[in-house]
């Protein structure tokens, strides 16, 4: 087994140190391959594109000063810990100013996923930090050539995304972001540097100066308490993150189970929806048909329990016993309207999308009147309070051209986004088959 697992006769001690000691300077071309890392890392960020963020990781050279810090305070070499703090220190502005500048002027303001993924670091970030410094200073140390390992632990321990999501908290005023996303980079950098401690003293690099035992155990505390300050936040964020996902899954197994069950006979659920927090857990349900009566919708909710969400509220919202035309067909359309949403309409494609999908399945609908119109937007545009209709002419003053405008009021309860009121008009106009002669005028009561 000493056989099998050693690393210490492969170890080249001042070819480490030399490369190290190299990688921690930050000027001319460093500085230059800094900002156009960032700027990939941003962009891809920015139009969700996981290729282009690890690209951006493999440029950076934000590794170098971190082992630096480790290696420093594993060899007591107080001019490499100056100097890889003064060039990390360097590096994190210069990468701030990039991420918010590029943030500030993108025409594209919306957190997709990969961004809002570096938002809540937890107790798995602080595995893949110390893991992947592990890796990258045993690699480092190494005689033969070690490139596709320290390249993997650049991916792995992605020092970039979490920098650009800082810039992007900045530029676009969102406070919360900044801080979870740059306590992710604080933690990527700790356990890095920390992770090369660990490795350089097991490895017995000689120290550049003498240490006294104290000074040697007063640098083990000060390590172990900064080690427990940060942690600690992301061990809080890792259990809410568990309890979360249990509440999402106990959630999808009760929705599941009650579509069966005999108090949904003749009841057709249209879309479902939950909401978490500390303070809130709710489940949000749409159904239409027959009217549950308050005892059933009781006995929905004594079930709760037995899927652990004793302290959720289920609320229920009915279309008020009236079965829409074609209920299927319906939910079909709910159910592409709810996916189109949950993407947040990333770009004009699932809006042509949407826009497809409705046109064929208005050729089953009714073409309707007015009040099954209405009983159809109180089932699927929640936040809607009010719609007035009344039709007018409208004169083209160049060419004397009179058309007939339906002009339509809609009151939302709060201000809605511009992708629900651009999806609101384009499925009415298909619903009333009046794409062009239809005026929407949006007000917001909160």
């Amino acid at each position: 087994m000493r056989y099998l697992l050693n690393i210490s006769s492969d170890t080249d001690i001042n070819a480490t140190i030399t490369n190290i000691y190299d990688g921690t300077e930050f000027r001319g071309i460093n500085v230059w391959l800094l900002v156009f890392a960032i700027m990939l890392a941003s962009v891809g960020l920015n139009v969700n594109s996981t290729a282009v963020i690890i690209g951006a990781m493999l440029v950076s050279p934000l590794m170098g000063p971190i082992m630096g810090i480790g290696l420093s305070i594993g060899i007591s070499d107080r001019e490499l810990l100056s100097k890889s703090l003064k060039n990390l220190v360097v590096m994190v502005v210069v990468s701030l100013l990039t991420s918010t500048l590029y943030f500030l002027v993108t025409p594209l303001s919306d957190a997709q996923s990969e961004l809002l993924a570096r938002t809540r670091p937890s107790i798995f970030d602080v595995f893949i930090a110390f893991f992947g410094g592990l890796a990258g200073i045993v690699a480092s140390s190494r005689k033969q050539e070690k490139i596709t390992v320290v390249s993997g632990v650049a991916i792995a321990t992605a020092l970039m995304p979490p920098l650009c999501t800082a810039g992007y908290g900045l530029g676009t005023g969102q406070l919360n972001y900044f801080i979870g996303a740059f306590y992710l980079f604080f933690i990527n950098c700790f356990f890095i540097a920390l992770a090369t401690f660990i490795m350089v003293r097991y490895l017995k690099f000689p120290y550049k100066q003498y240490l006294d035992a104290s000074h040697n155990k007063r640098v083990r505390q000060i390590i172990i308490a900064v080690s427990i300050l940060a942690i600690t936040p992301s061990v809080i964020m890792a259990i809410r993150m568990v309890q979360e996902a249990s509440f999402n899954s106990n959630v999808i197994k009760y929705v599941a189970d009650m579509e069966k069950s005999k108090a949904m006979e003749d009841v057709q659920l249209i879309s479902s929806s939950r909401t978490y927090s500390r303070k809130d857990k709710t489940i949000t349900l749409t159904t239409v048909g027959r009217e549950l009566q308050e005892e059933q919708i009781a006995s929905l909710r004594a079930e709760l329990k037995n899927y652990d969400l004793e302290n959720v509220h289920l609320n229920i919202r009915q279309g008020n016993g009236q079965t829409i035309v074609d209920i299927s067909t319906q939910a079909e359309l709910l159910q592409n309207i709810i996916e189109r949403k949950e993407e947040q309409l990333a770009n004009s494609s699932l809006i042509i999308d949407s826009l497809e999908t409705a046109l064929k399945i208005e050729q089953k609908l009714r073409s309707g009147d007015i009040s099954q119109v209405s009983k159809e937007i109180h089932v699927i545009w929640d936040g809607i309070e009010n719609i007035s209709f009344a039709n007018s002419e409208r004169i083209n003053v160049h060419t004397s051209q009179v058309d007939s405008v339906l002009n339509v009021k809609v009151d939302w309860v709060n201000k809605a986004s511009k992708q629900d009121t651009a999806l609101f008009n384009n499925w009415l106009k298909i619903r009333l088959s009046k794409p062009h002669t239809i005026e929407i005028d949006h007000i917001f009561n909160k």
